[in-house]
């Protein structure tokens, strides 16, 4: 179908140096711009007023929509500094359709801003209901309708339509649906929604284990894999809707957490609608400059609309140590279960003396309350990933998944014992703060990217004795040239010996071999790093070994590794 429906239109944007139109892609749930499904473009232009580009949209589009009978559908756009993104929202059955809809309405404004010629639209909009025609799916629509009135989850793509979650779900292939289905039976799960900058994979990994802990069969998806129980689905990036969908259609699980990062709700939506909850861990500066991302409170935005993946009376579960989550909530007049590391802290106060739930730290120990009073559930010196109180970070993300998992109903005796038991190491926690002896040093291996999670890891380990400290860094190249001085400055200042600058050659995106690890350089070396205490390597791999041969008793070395994992705990004897 896909390749029928694309064959099918072929639309001639008009285009110059002035007016830069982006891909179109679909975007099949809620996200940034609205809570519907349909499909978006991004353009960028210089010289346009900003307002009057958005007036032609709304004018072009309804136009558009109305010409096709898309009269219950509706059109959104977002200005930003120097662009535009522009949407329509489309039946779940049509989202191939919706995006040449979407680039039929801007080829209009485009030739309205260039002063080009206008195509046909009587031709124009013929052609969209050939393509409409091709894709419409009846029988898909009706079963959309009739799951939506029953308020059941609908999980649909190219293979599969799927109507509820895991074990209380049904699928079939996509364009052999079944003429009546057994609604009996079908449910939406328990189900977590986490996201943030950073700590969100700590976060969903520590709720699994406590759903777990509880002897419910769990599964996850991460930016790692795809987990239920024991049974890894996929391995890789599966912070997205695909991730989502896979492990849903498990009828083995019972209860899901999903991570969720910023490029999936940005580029396609949320995977779901039904959610019973959702985490916020932190917002802070991280691949600004991406789809009209631009600033902290905008990433907040993007961040939040994970609300719009809950289902009615669902609850954020929020961060109350952070100022851009804070300022985000206040702007959007959310109540939620807020957690703390301060028993002070003045939603905290709100949230006990109103009977609320909520979780925070107090004297050492960890506590969840509600409308029952106070619970201690477990001393923080207990919980090995919190490094004795030192990684005030992972005391943060422990906080964020036992309000999550009591919102999801699992008990917290559960909760506590698995706290317990869950360790930053290769098995429970991979790749984040995990230690190992080699050659009578510590050697500590985690994902920290920005300068936000660098200062965490950084300050946890801070109070770790060492006779002489390594850091190897990198970055990807589709950061800013900002980001990465910034990753630079967080890692001089851990007051290292020595500096590692390992190439990401699968992560160039963009820029050439060298110009990353060339930025980092000359940063460390305007930061005072003498040059011989800067060292090279051509991949994160390379960079640990040559770091390894350099250790002597008494090290500390923290090497920060984003790819090249595997062979590096392999070299640690993981």
């Amino acid at each position: 179908m896909r390749e029928d429906v694309s064959e099918a239109l072929e639309v001639d944007i008009a285009s110059s140096a002035a007016l830069r139109t982006g891909d179109c892609r679909r975007l099949t749930g809620p996200g940034l711009l609205w809570d519907r499904a349909g499909a978006v473009l991004e353009a960028e232009f210089l010289d346009f007023v900003p307002e009057r580009v958005a007036a032609l949209w709304q004018h072009h589009a309804r136009r558009v929509l109305d010409g096709v009978g898309w009269g219950g559908e509706g059109c959104t756009e977002r200005l930003y500094p120097g662009g535009i993104a522009v949407a329509v929202s489309a039946p779940l059955d049509q989202l191939y359709s919706a995006t040449y809809v979407v680039q039929v309405a801007w080829a209009f404004v485009a030739a309205d801003l260039l002063g080009a010629v206008r195509g046909d639209f009587a031709a124009m909009v013929a052609d969209l209901c050939c393509v409409m025609a091709r894709e419409a799916d009846p029988a898909l629509r009706a079963l959309v309708a009739e799951a939506g009135a029953r308020g059941l989850e609908v999980l649909a793509d190219e293979d599969f339509v799927t109507l509820g979650h895991g074990c209380a779900s049904q699928s079939w292939p996509a364009g052999a649906l079944p003429a009546v289905v057994a609604w009996e039976g079908l449910a939406n799960l328990p189900l977590g929604l986490i996201t943030g900058t950073n700590g969100k994979t700590t976060t969903t990994r520590l709720a699994m284990a406590m759903a777990r802990e509880a002897g419910i069969v769990a599964g996850l998806t991460s930016t790692d894999m795809v987990r239920v129980g024991d049974a890894v689905l996929e391995r890789g990036d599966f912070s997205g809707p695909s991730g989502a969908r896979l492990l849903l259609r498990d009828q083995r699980l019972e209860m899901g957490f999903l991570e969720l990062a910023r490029g999936g709700i940005l580029r396609r939506g949320l995977p779901v609608r039904q959610a019973m909850a959702a985490v916020v861990t932190n917002v802070a500066s991280d691949h600004l400059g991406e789809y009209g991302i631009t600033t902290v409170a905008e990433l907040a935005a993007v961040k939040f609309a994970i609300r719009r993946g809950l289902r009615a009376g669902g609850v954020m579960i929020l961060n109350a140590d952070d100022a851009p989550v804070v300022a985000e909530a206040a702007r959007l007049g959310l109540d939620a279960c807020w957690f703390s590391l301060d028993a002070g802290a003045p939603q905290i106060v709100a949230a006990r003396a109103a009977g609320q739930r909520c979780g925070y730290m107090e004297d050492g120990v960890m506590w969840l309350s509600d409308a029952a009073g106070a619970q201690r559930v477990i001393a923080v010196a207990d919980v090995p990933i919190s490094m004795g109180g030192a990684a005030g970070y992972n005391v943060a993300n422990a906080l964020a998944a036992m309000c999550l998992c009591d919102v999801l109903g699992v008990e917290r005796a559960a909760t506590g014992r698995a706290l317990a038991a869950f360790r930053s190491d290769p098995k429970d926690n991979p790749g984040r703060c995990n230690e190992f002896a080699y050659n009578g040093a510590r050697v500590f291996v985690d994902f920290a990217h920005n300068p936000h999670s660098i200062a965490a890891v950084t300050g946890a380990l801070a109070a770790v004795p060492a006779r002489r400290k390594f850091i190897m860094l990198a970055h990807a190249g589709d950061r800013s040239d900002a980001d990465i001085r910034g990753l630079a400055r967080g890692a001089v200042a851990f007051g290292p010996d020595y500096v590692m600058l390992a190439e990401l050659s699968d992560y160039l995106r963009g820029r050439e071999v060298g110009a990353v690890t060339a930025i980092l350089r000359a940063e460390c070396l305007a930061l005072g790093v003498a040059p011989a205490r800067i060292l090279a390597a051509g991949s994160p791999a390379d960079g640990a070994a040559q770091v390894l041969r350099l250790l002597q008793p008494g090290d500390l070395a923290l090497l920060l590794v984003h790819s090249e994992r595997a062979e590096i705990f392999a070299m640690l004897g993981a």
